[in-house]
């Protein structure tokens, strides 16, 4: 028996398919070794760690189990702590506490790692668990005490535990940079990370990405080549941040540089990478440069044919991105909302009212895609360039989803471009019953009455504005949408 127990956790050891788990946990069964504890542990630790791992028969493992003891919680703990239902590893904690078993380092650093993935985490709760049972200067879960404050956006709680920290390692320090980042405290973050004795790929992506976020794309260059300088290699979500750095920038120059430094280090063959150079030719303007990338690409995600298309469509380029997304179809990549949402706005700026309308039915009938906001917005944004107004006004009230101001706003555009009147009022009168404090419909009709002469109705709308107090807003304007 115990050969084959120690054959069994052999097997479990080295499994890599939640099949091949199955069969070894049924061996155990039917040889009555479902109880062997380190057997159990190692298929436990598979079905809930593992990639090719299963929750549910982790959870339900464990539920079998009379009395887990503190590795089982935890690694059931940790298993949900990278799962979208992170708040379960709290739930296991407390009914670790309640049935008296306990927690070591790991359950803080597993349990840590959960709450910072968790939605409402503004608490502290935990930290007062960890200073009660004395794991407040074990580093590890001194550094999933920082990650949790810097994923809130506390750089000062952040700093406090690190100020407690005995012998700080670069992932204390990444964890301070972090934090200031997420608040926002840019300049701060730089001066933290500049202090840092060691800087990994971690904190110099952590820095590059947050001036890119910021819009800061010049200081993410400039530290993109301290990087490279450094000798650190980046890896891939650097490159993707330094190449969003390049099109929020419309820095073509940099951006080809990039490219180049990309096929020079071995990183052309990444699909995200790619996608992101496609995205950011197009941006750039450059359709030729994205459309080099994506026919050199051997493997293409759906993001990828939405990319091209997408750079395509935006260019006028309207047959070739239609022939491509047929392309798409035939190499047996579904297309989905944004691959529609991409040729209708093409269509729209290019007044192909019929194709669009064909195009905007077959997604629905012959794709199962079912229209969003967007896809409404863009046909009426095409039926009222299209001088539509009334199909434009049909759409809209038909839609089986609710209608909302940018829908009306587009509408109401292009009332003022054919100068319809009685159909900008009833527009009007929709989107005050969304907006009502919204000054910019009134002056909008206003201007409408004033183009054909109504000079007293042109008035009384801006008095009834006033009367309301409606303010107009910055920025707003269906003006040649």
């Amino acid at each position: 028996m115990a050969s084959l127990a120690a054959s069994l956790i052999s097997l479990a050891e080295t499994c890599t398919t939640m099949k091949h788990l199955k069969r070894i946990h049924a061996i155990a069964i039917r040889t009555n070794l479902h109880c062997h504890t380190v057997l159990l542990a190692k298929i436990l630790r598979f079905a809930a760690v593992s990639p090719s791992g299963d929750m549910h028969f982790a959870h339900r493992l464990f539920n079998q189990m009379p009395q887990p003891n503190t590795f089982f919680y935890n690694t059931l703990i940790r298993g949900y702590s990278k799962c979208p239902a992170a708040s379960t590893s709290i739930h296991l904690f407390k009914k670790m506490r309640l049935n008296r078993v306990p927690p070591d380092e790991f359950t803080f650093t597993f349990v840590l790692k959960a709450r910072s993935r968790m939605v409402n985490i503004r608490d502290q709760d935990m930290h007062g668990q960890v200073l009660k049972l004395g794991f407040g200067s074990h580093l590890f879960v001194q550094n999933a005490l920082i990650h949790l404050y810097a994923t809130m956006g506390v750089p000062s709680s952040a700093h406090k535990v690190f100020d407690e920290t005995f012998d700080p390692d670069v992932v204390s320090w990444s964890g301070l940079v972090v934090a200031h980042v997420k608040a926002r405290e840019l300049d701060e973050a730089r001066r933290v990370f500049y202090m840092m004795p060691e800087k990994d790929v971690v904190s110099w992506t952590t820095m590059i990405s947050g001036y890119c976020q910021a819009k800061r794309s010049s200081e993410a260059l400039e530290l993109f080549g301290e990087m490279r300088d450094s000798g650190i290699r980046p890896d891939e979500v650097t490159m993707v941040s330094v190449i969003s750095a390049c099109t929020n920038s419309g820095d073509l120059e940099a951006g080809l540089n990039v490219h180049k430094y990309i096929d020079e280090n071995g990183f052309g063959w990444m699909i995200s990478l790619c996608n992101a150079l496609i995205d950011m030719y197009a941006k750039c303007g450059c359709v030729e440069g994205a459309r080099l990338v994506f026919d050199k690409m051997g493997r293409k995600s759906l993001i990828t044919w939405n990319s091209m298309i997408s750079a395509l469509a935006n260019h006028g380029n309207v047959e070739e991105a239609v022939g491509l997304f047929h392309n798409t179809v035939y190499s047996g990549v579904r297309p989905d909302g944004v691959t529609f949402l991409a040729l209708l706005a093409a269509y729209t700026h290019n007044g192909l009212v019929d194709e669009g309308c064909r195009l905007f039915q077959s997604m629905q009938s012959d794709y199962g895609i079912e229209a969003g906001i967007e896809h409404y917005g863009c046909m009426v944004d095409m039926l009222g360039r299209a001088g539509l107004l009334e199909e434009a006004y049909e759409l809209i009230t038909t839609m089986p989803i609710p209608s909302n101001d940018v829908v009306w706003g587009a509408l109401l555009g292009a009332c003022r471009i054919y100068g319809n009147i009685d159909m900008g009022e009833r527009v009007v009168k929709k989107l005050l019953e969304l907006k009502p404090d919204e000054g910019g419909y009134y002056i909008l009709l206003s201007d409408m009455y004033a183009a054909a002469g109504r000079q007293v109705e042109a008035m009384k709308m801006r008095e009834t504005m006033k009367i309301v107090g409606a303010q107009k807003n910055t920025g707003i304007s269906w003006v040649g949408t």
